[in-house]
């Protein structure tokens, strides 16, 4: 049997904390907050003993949990989790979620190690209204291999999560969401017509869609396979609706539209969607 081209990991929603397991927000599942630093080792372990080295690891999200702003860890737990996933001395791609906003603003993350855009080979865009650092988004692409690309887009562009109460993409963010959602609480879907109208998830600006749009086409001339990918779902067969990006059907339609497109892999959904439970859903094994 020939060798791949390339292989690759991906793991998503660790959401690392040093405390005691939980529930989720509606209670209906548990949270295994120090487990998922075993589970991150033993995947470690499984890519090291490849016959082929992944070239890099796609992480998707979620690398450390929100209550570790209350505890006062969110730098402790985040360079615990970065020390165990660099161990493997190769790139690692990362896309940030809502739990990485609520531990840092976006400007704590443009400079911190959980900005890859600055790995070699990558091709970035940031900046949109003439610069405006406000309405940036996290957003690039690389090549692993000729005629194989990797999109890499911000879930939370348009989004009040991570975003200053100042830029214009909160203030209409959180408008759609009053709109939406007319529940004290924002983070609940009890009720709506459209439960993905809730606060802890974002959507794809008119802006970063025009972006995408441009790379894909440039893609589709030169005869690519686009492997996509965000922390938020955009196919309703893949996911809780809860999960889904909020103009998901926006972004559906772009990816479906250009043929480069072969593959969107997202997290978010711990139960796994069409792959594997996030590491934080499973419990430690009785060994």
């Amino acid at each position: 049997m020939e060798d791949p081209l390339f292989t690759f990991g991906i793991i998503a929603d660790i959401q690392y904390a040093d405390i005691d397991d939980g529930y989720n927000y509606v209670k209906t599942r548990m949270r295994h907050y120090r487990n998922s630093l075993s589970l991150l080792q033993g995947a470690m372990r499984e890519w090291a003993s490849e016959p082929v080295s992944p070239q890099f690891i796609l992480q998707l999200g979620d690398l450390i949990d929100g209550y570790n702003v209350t505890h006062q860890s969110s730098e402790t737990s985040l360079r615990k989790v970065l020390t165990e996933i660099e161990k493997l001395k190769i790139p690692i791609h990362h896309i940030w979620g809502n739990h990485e906003f609520y531990n840092f603003s976006r400007q704590q993350l443009m400079e911190s190690s959980l900005n890859s855009s600055r790995l070699p080979g990558t091709s970035t865009r940031f900046f949109e209204n003439g610069g405006d650092s406000l309405d940036s988004f996290y957003a690039y692409h690389f090549s692993p291999y000729p005629k194989f690309r990797l999109l890499l887009i911000d879930s939370y562009d348009f989004s009040v999560i991570g975003r200053d109460p100042a830029s214009d993409k909160h203030v209409k963010s959180l408008k759609l969401l009053r709109e939406k959602n007319p529940n004290e609480d924002k983070n609940s879907p009890k009720d709506l017509a459209e439960t993905r109208f809730v606060q802890f998830n974002g959507g794809i600006s008119v802006s970063q869609l025009g972006w995408i749009t441009e790379v894909l086409e440039e893609s589709d001339k030169n005869n690519e396979k686009v492997m996509v990918a965000g922390h938020l779902p955009v196919h309703p067969s893949s996911t809780d609706p809860v999960c889904l990006t909020w103009n998901y059907l926006e972004v559906l339609d772009l990816l479906q539209s250009h043929p480069c497109v072969v593959a969107y892999f997202a997290g978010h959904d711990h139960d796994g969607g069409l792959l594997l439970p996030g590491p934080v859903r499973n419990p430690p094994l009785n060994l």
